[in-house]
């Protein structure tokens, strides 16, 4: 795929900027018009969509459902609340500012740019979108090259949805991408790694660029000896192996109670095998990895602790089975960096003060799952850790509210988006002082009569 030169991409950004100050975007009316046609847009080309992320993720029918119906309930939501958002807020007058009225208003950025990982390249663009759009901005868009079918199919759309100088997308690698982080944007929304995240907050910080960073790192799942083997197992699952483990919300590592670990991990096997067969490899719902750095990454990672369930790979295929390890320890290079595959570790606590403090040794997580029937148990982690998001007794959900703000806190992030989050992301609070000539208060003024020495 041929790389765009840096003088075009200079151009897209004077037209959206020119686009911006004609004031178009700033009608919430045309707001909504261009949300609507961004759904249509997406239901029309269903199949397209669904072709693409079968071709770079091996992705089932359902799902690429999962991945677009979250993008259509986003609009759907933003569509219902829009009217709401944009009003200004009134807010308290102090009575030495009387007559006067203030309101903080809802402003636009004016071009962002929204930079796209490839595990759900279509999800992951289009939902930063949503709020750019609501909140009244122009955006030019970077997918993923990895994922290049569904970059392909990306451009396709928004080529033939919107005029170029309100949305762009701009195909290409990583040197695309560096043109890109070159220009002066008003502000940049990144999904992808924190290594990545941190070379496009350096290079926001040249021009003071606000940044939105949705990263990952390594979000524990505990399980709690007061639980639910049944649904925790088949909820674990699930939230672990979709797209092969490829999310980065999905759970790392399992932090589990010793009295429980062997059933637990049982439940696990069986429902690995109910969601997937005996044979992963010929399940028609087991995604694939994305490519061979990645694959060969996560094959490095089964040489540490026992493989109790999985381990099978084949290169040729991209596929590496569902996983369970147990045994691992902490100076292991597994538990060292995110996983994002389908391969599971397993550590045993034996209070959940000891399951806390492990916790907090590390990096602050992008998520965290804690499974149990104990109240006080759930009080306690919550108030005692800190996170992007929790789910309690499941994985993953949370981030399919539109109503939760999405994003990390720490490494795994900065910023929300999702929902109201994603509009208030997208703008800025501008304050407004607005004074009445029916009078003046006279205390705030010099006087010369007061305090004059006479010569």
């Amino acid at each position: 795929m041929l790389a765009q030169p840096p003088v075009k991409i200079r151009n897209i950004l004077e037209e959206q900027k020119q686009f911006f100050r004609t004031g178009k975007t700033k009608d919430v009316d045309f707001r909504i018009a261009q949300l609507q046609k961004l759904k249509q847009a997406i239901t029309a080309n269903q199949p397209n969509i669904f072709k693409a992320l079968k071709a770079d993720l091996n992705k089932s029918g359902f799902d690429a459902y999962f991945e677009i119906i979250g993008i259509i309930k986003e609009i759907d939501y933003a569509l219902k609340q829009i009217k709401n958002w944009v009003k200004p807020q009134k807010v308290a007058t102090p009575y030495h500012q009387f007559p006067a009225s203030t309101h903080i208003y809802a402003e636009p950025f004016g071009v962002t740019l929204i930079i796209g990982p490839w595990n759900y390249p279509f999800n992951l663009v289009m939902t930063p979108l949503i709020g750019a759009i609501a909140s009244g901005n122009c955006a030019v868009l970077k997918p993923s090259e990895i994922s290049a079918q569904s970059s392909v199919v990306i451009a396709e759309i928004i080529s033939k949805t919107f005029e170029s100088g309100f949305i762009k997308v701009i195909e290409g690698g990583v040197e695309v991408t560096q043109e890109l982080l070159a220009e002066k944007f008003d502000h940049i929304f990144f999904t992808g790694g924190t290594e990545v995240g941190k070379i496009v907050m350096s290079a926001a910080a040249k021009y003071l660029t606000p940044v939105t960073l949705e990263l990952g790192g390594k979000s524990p799942c505990i399980v709690d000896e007061n639980t639910h083997l049944e649904y925790t197992a088949k909820r674990i699952v699930w939230g672990k192996f979709i797209n092969a483990g490829q999310t980065c919300t999905a759970p790392d590592y399992l932090l589990v109670h010793k009295n429980i670990k062997a059933r637990l991990l049982n439940k696990i096997e069986k429902y690995i095998k109910e969601f997937y067969g005996y044979v992963p490899l010929d399940s028609p719902n087991y995604s694939r990895i994305i490519n061979q750095k990645h694959f060969f990454r996560l094959v490095s990672f089964l040489k540490y602790g026992t493989i109790i369930v999985g381990g099978n790979t084949d290169l040729e295929d991209l596929y590496i089975a569902p996983t369970v390890i147990d045994k691992v320890s902490w100076g292991d290079k597994i538990m060292q960096e995110e996983i994002f595959g389908p391969i599971l570790p397993v550590i045993e606590y034996t209070d959940i003060d000891e399951a806390i403090a492990i916790i907090n040794e590390k990096p602050k997580p992008l998520a965290l799952y804690f499974f149990s029937n104990n109240k006080q148990h759930q009080t306690k982690v919550l108030q005692s850790t800190t996170s992007g998001g929790v789910c309690i007794n499941d994985t993953v959900m949370h981030l399919t509210i539109p109503s939760l703000p999405f994003g990390g806190v720490g490494e795994s992030g900065m910023g929300r988006y999702h929902g109201k989050a994603g509009f208030e992301n997208f703008s800025y609070q501008r304050s407004v002082l607005n004074k009445s000539f029916l009078f003046d208060l006279k205390w705030r003024y010099y006087s010369t009569s007061q305090g004059v020495k006479k010569r």
